[in-house]
């Protein structure tokens, strides 16, 4: 793990295992953008991005549309 998380990047990432709650916990200590677990297939709905100089932000899904939103908040004396 501190090989696979002591890089400059960290875009992407794979976990292989016969134990798939073991490549689960894998999976969610490394610090990279996705990571696909025994070969998954990529998902075009979910939110793609990186890590250090992989970039921050998301791209696509909710996450990538939030980076072009400005939130306003009305109070008003009902």
């Amino acid at each position: 793990m501190a090989i696979a998380n002591g890089t400059d990047y960290g875009l992407a990432g794979g976990v292989w295992s016969a134990d798939e709650e073991r490549a689960v916990r894998l999976a969610r200590r490394l610090r990279t953008g996705q990571v696909d677990i025994n070969g998954g297939n990529f998902n075009l709905l979910a939110p793609f991005g990186g890590f250090r100089q992989s970039g921050n932000g998301r791209e696509l899904g909710k996450y990538g549309l939030e980076e072009f939103l400005e939130y306003q908040s009305l109070q008003f004396k009902a």
